[in-house]
């Protein structure tokens, strides 16, 4: 069973809290929504979720960084920004 409440709410009715499965918080007056409130007889296993998402993100991230070093083809070695930027810039006369 859900339900939707406001933070104000949700603080006066704290005892009612316990018969739902979750409760969503929204601002009413805004209608934004602002979150999720789980009862503890769920947190552990919510926590494991968010914890396997978030690891999965940055595992995502990293290889994305990965992919973006390996693109690089040792042109870029031991070269400053300064000589980067005018490599670029002699890549880009070439190209035209």
């Amino acid at each position: 069973m859900t339900t939707s409440m406001s933070i104000r709410d949700l603080t006066r009715s704290s005892k009612n809290i316990l018969d739902y499965d979750y409760i969503d918080i929204e601002d009413k007056k805004q209608n934004i929504y602002k979150g999720v409130f789980i009862p503890n007889r769920y947190a552990n296993e919510v926590k494991k979720f968010l914890d396997e998402t978030l690891k999965n993100q940055k595992k995502q991230e990293i290889e994305t960084f990965k992919s973006f070093l390996d693109s690089f083809d040792g042109t870029t070695e031991n070269k400053n920004f300064s000589e980067l930027k005018a490599q670029n810039g002699k890549n880009r006369d070439n190209l035209s």
